[in-house]
């Protein structure tokens, strides 16, 4: 019996000399998510979009704030964005796939999209990401591209392939950091 009574209090012992072990093991995230801290903070973005298939032209305007997930390993970032069709808020998580070798962002929207992208790339001070969809039952492969002209500063171009046609511009701006 009095084996059972210390089961408890050796339990809390093994915890307590164990904490400090398994704190030291903890994973760090590596130097291809440390790039993902260029995002942290608040960004103001104006751009256009084209017309055309994809929806009417006209001016956008976006405000996006990114932080660290808890751990580290994982952007977080939250926004709104006014546009031709209108309001829109969305949240992106940002984040290296170790396994891939590769970026993701996951996406979802006040709209009800969702869109998840797993071959992105940063190379130098390009960042790419290509996804495919569906638009009226024809493939479409799109291409979004920034380019980190200084810490503080990036221009995007979006681009649509319809059917395995021709790279076609359907939005590029400009975003600014603002704290």
């Amino acid at each position: 019996m009095r084996l059972l009574t210390m089961g408890p209090f050796l339990l809390i012992v093994a915890q307590l000399t164990l904490a400090p072990a398994a704190k030291a093991q903890e994973p760090e995230p590596g130097p291809e998510v440390q790039r993902l801290a260029y995002y942290l903070g608040t960004w103001r973005g104006e751009g256009v979009t084209k017309g055309g298939p994809f929806g009417p032209a006209g001016k956008l305007s976006s405000t996006t704030s990114c932080e660290w997930f808890a751990g580290g390993f994982q952007l977080v970032c939250r926004g709104e964005e006014t546009g031709p069709t209108g309001k829109r808020t969305f949240l992106d998580i940002l984040a290296y796939d170790e396994k891939a070798k590769a970026y993701t962002e996951y996406g979802i929207s006040s709209l009800g999209e969702s869109e998840y992208s797993t071959g992105g790339s940063i190379i130098g001070n390009k960042r790419t990401f290509v996804w495919s969809s569906d638009m009226g039952g024809k493939p479409i492969k799109l291409r979004y591209t920034e380019v980190q002209e200084s810490p503080a500063f990036y221009t995007y171009q979006a681009e649509a392939s319809v059917d395995g046609g021709p790279w076609a511009v359907i939005a590029e701006g400009k975003v600014t950091k603002v704290k």
